[in-house]
């Protein structure tokens, strides 16, 4: 008995270890495929797996404090143009906010 719960115990665990690995693979994919590749996952699958760890050293980038921030182009609101961080730098201040304001 001890025997095949020690067998089924491993056999988990090693499908266990696969999963993470196979997530961890998705999270390092771009955004659009990441996401249809999650829209594919059954969520009892991400209950059991330990997605924001995954997610944290996934993408958590190579900046450091006090490093550049990198150049990105953006619209403006209205989408009647487009704002470059770069044509900013040295004129003024630029203070980036990340998050929802809803």
């Amino acid at each position: 008995m001890k025997r095949k719960l020690a067998k089924t115990g491993a056999v988990l665990a090693g499908i266990w270890v696969v999963l993470s690995g196979a997530a961890y693979w998705a999270m390092l994919q771009p955004p659009d495929r990441f996401g249809q590749i999650m829209a594919r996952t059954p969520l009892p699958i991400m209950i059991v797996l330990p997605f924001e760890t995954l997610w944290k050293q996934a993408r958590k980038g190579s900046l450091a404090q006090g490093d550049a921030a990198p150049d990105f182009r953006l619209p403006v609101v209205d989408h009647s143009a487009t704002v470059q961080l770069s044509s900013y730098r040295g004129v003024r201040p630029v203070v980036l906010v990340f998050g929802s304001y809803t």
